[in-house]
């Protein structure tokens, strides 16, 4: 953000968001729309090799070349692979530069085979990477500036998770939580008005029922309150796990006596017995959650369904296909949650019916752990399954994992993988000017400092900060104050060291 933009209205902002979020809404919903009908096609064709084996071998055939297309589309750009959400983060910062158009067919096309095919892999990352990979277009249609552009980025982002889920109020959040970290009220007011456009799209497409919705929940009796201690806790040691090993599985790929390219063979090769015994846990999960509404499976398929899904989407996303991990970490969420309650069924009495609050809570606290955007996760969950019955217990449970993730040393899972991404692909990047906003919080030394007392670091000017929605110039008597946002100048090949260094200093 600059000063240009106090002369700007919030009108064209919300024009551009609303762009934003009918191009995101329409790239998405047929995104999600084309996931849908090849999961169906590929459901029904398991159940036809049941009583027509010999089909299996022409579906091997299919895997390996749908597995050796995804992986020459990865290979030929190597932006699509993954989440993207990391690499949406990186643009942000100015630590990366990708080809939007490039991003866009090859994420949808590697995406739609990855997903549709059924490994263990979410809808939802690819949909923030295209949702901004749109924004990235119009931007330069329209001739963005640095700072629009970023806005842009973001909205696209939003639109992308709530056309992806149907939750405009968490894509709101997660792009304030998870990828800014702070509040600013240009991109809060893009980002809603695409989030509430984009998800207008995907309800004309795909109705108004909620994604997970569970049937009807009864209200968790406080007298149940003191479990919800004990779950967080479990989620938070959990979750701690699960971001340990997916940190780890891009090492362990390495030691297969194969080409990157190719690691794509092995969960497209894996997922078709998984396919022919267990047809109804393809994919990312959403259907598992939803059956859980229904009927709650015995304790013992619970367990195996849990180490299932959690060695199987480790695999799916270690082998850098294009695909993300929101829906799998729910899923996962929802199966804990769902032990823990026939646990606590069997061991303290508790009513069977309460058994779905369980698998709702631990969804959130579970991607509150591992994300660590509990509102994020707390408003996602709520919108997804459509009841606002859960906020409190949703909100012990988020903020108890979340504080134990923390004391075990773990870092916000989009965070080390942006970090892991940079480490292994240097980036070249042609040298340009960009600004950097970083908010000033209340327990940060920067609070009360004056501007020449603070170490900057090199290749740097602080040029401007927003206080409320004035944008002051500064100079060295300056003092800056909680609730600042504080805009840098810089060139984009030392941004990520710049943003790094103020983050140090700013602890």
């Amino acid at each position: 953000m600059n000063i240009q933009h106090l002369d700007k209205t919030r009108g064209h902002y919300l024009l551009l968001g609303t762009a934003v979020g009918i191009g995101s809404g329409i790239v998405v919903s047929l995104f999600r729309l084309a996931i849908e009908k090849l999961s169906g096609l590929v459901g029904r064709a398991y159940h036809v090799f049941h009583s027509q084996p010999a089909w299996l071998i022409l579906w091997l055939f299919v895997s390996l070349v749908a597995a050796l297309f995804v992986g020459f589309l990865a290979k030929s750009d190597p932006d699509i692979k993954g989440s993207g959400i990391p690499q949406v983060e990186g643009q942000l910062r100015d630590e990366l530069s990708t080809n939007w158009f490039s991003v866009l067919w090859k994420k949808f096309v590697g995406g739609v085979i990855s997903v549709g095919l059924g490994l263990f892999l979410g809808r939802e990352g690819p949909s923030i990477q295209l949702g901004a990979a749109v924004a990235q277009g119009l931007g330069e249609k329209i001739k963005a500036n640095s700072s629009d552009t970023k806005i842009l980025l973001s909205s696209g982002a939003s639109a992308g998770l709530a056309a992806a889920f149907n939750a405009p109020i968490a894509g709101l959040l997660f792009v304030v939580e998870e990828v800014h970290h702070n509040f600013s009220p240009l991109v809060w007011l893009t980002s809603f008005a695409s989030a509430i456009v984009a998800n207008f799209v995907s309800l004309s497409i795909f109705g108004l029922k909620p994604v997970l919705h569970m049937g009807q929940i009864q209200s968790l009796p406080l007298h149940y309150y003191g479990l919800l201690l004990i779950l967080g806790v479990l989620l938070g040691v959990l979750g701690r796990f699960y971001q340990v090993i997916l940190l780890k599985m891009a090492d362990w790929y390495r030691l297969l006596p194969i080409p990157e390219q190719f690691y794509g063979l092995v969960p497209f090769l894996l997922v078709i017995p998984i396919g022919y015994f267990w047809p109804t846990t393809l994919g990312g999960g959403n259907q598992l959650v939803v059956a859980f509404g229904e009927a709650i499976p015995p304790l013992a398929t619970l367990l195996f369904l849990f180490a299932l899904r959690f060695v199987f989407s480790m695999i799916s996303y270690g082998a850098s296909l294009p695909g993300g991990i929101f829906l799998p970490i729910l899923s996962l969420g929802a199966i804990i949650g769902a032990i823990f309650g026939m646990i606590c069924v069997a061991f303290f009495g508790m009513d069977l019916i309460y058994v779905k609050n369980f698998v709702i809570i631990a969804m959130a606290g579970y991607f509150a752990a591992i994300g660590k955007a509990p509102l994020t996760a707390i408003i996602l969950v709520t919108e997804m399954v459509g009841s606002l019955q859960h906020l409190m217990p949703l909100g012990v449970v988020a903020l108890i994992a979340y504080l134990v993730v923390d004391l075990l040393g773990g870092a916000p899972i989009y965070d080390s993988l942006l970090a892991r991404l940079l480490q292994q692909k240097p980036v070249n990047l042609q040298s340009k000017k960009v600004v950097l906003e970083f908010p000033v919080f209340a327990d940060s030394p920067l609070d009360g400092a004056m501007v020449r007392d603070i170490n900057w670091p090199e290749h740097c000017l602080l040029t401007s900060l927003t206080r409320g929605e004035q944008e002051l110039l500064i100079h060295g008597d300056t003092i800056v104050r909680m609730g600042d946002t504080l805009h840098i100048l810089t060139d984009n090949r030392h941004a990520g060291e710049v943003f790094r260094h103020i983050q140090q200093i700013a602890k």
